[in-house]
């Protein structure tokens, strides 16, 4: 399949879980649809549509990683669509488990909301600051059981 297709069909796939996390946290459909793991496999599938067809070289780029190897594979079309389809489907992963501890933290979801987009634009420093603010901020269980 052509990469540049399937790079730019990648984030709307994601986008409608991330949409429903942020604007409508409390929502019961909300719950039901974030509630399952599923919602990472279509940029998942993307991600296969992707490596599959060049399995082979792909595994070399990873299986000893050089960062030479590496960026010649994110350097081409294809490395480039399936490496964004990657980030997709596991910001997507790490976004659905913030959102979902939060809910069971009783975190409110104005001070989760800036954590969901900062995971969808840096993954890696959003789970940063969502796992500085659940170190600080005492869960519900906490509250409800006074030391």
């Amino acid at each position: 399949m052509d990469p540049q297709l399937l790079f730019t069909l990648t984030f709307p796939l994601a986008a409608p879980f991330w949409a429903l996390m942020i604007l409508a946290p409390g929502w019961s459909v909300t719950r039901r649809i974030i509630g399952s793991p599923l919602i990472v496999v279509p940029p998942m599938l993307v991600y296969a549509a992707l490596v599959l067809p060049d399995l082979a070289g792909f595994l070399a780029a990873v299986s000893s990683p050089q960062l030479v190897g590496v960026a010649a594979l994110l350097g081409v079309p294809a490395g480039a669509a399936a490496g964004w389809a990657h980030f997709i489907a596991f910001d997507l992963f790490v976004g659905r488990w913030i959102h979902l501890d939060a809910r069971e933290r009783g975190i409110h979801p104005l001070v989760t909301a800036p954590v969901l987009v900062l995971t969808i634009l840096l993954a890696p420093l959003g789970l940063l600051a969502y796992l500085a603010l659940r170190a600080l901020l005492p869960s519900r269980r906490e509250v409800a059981q006074p030391a």
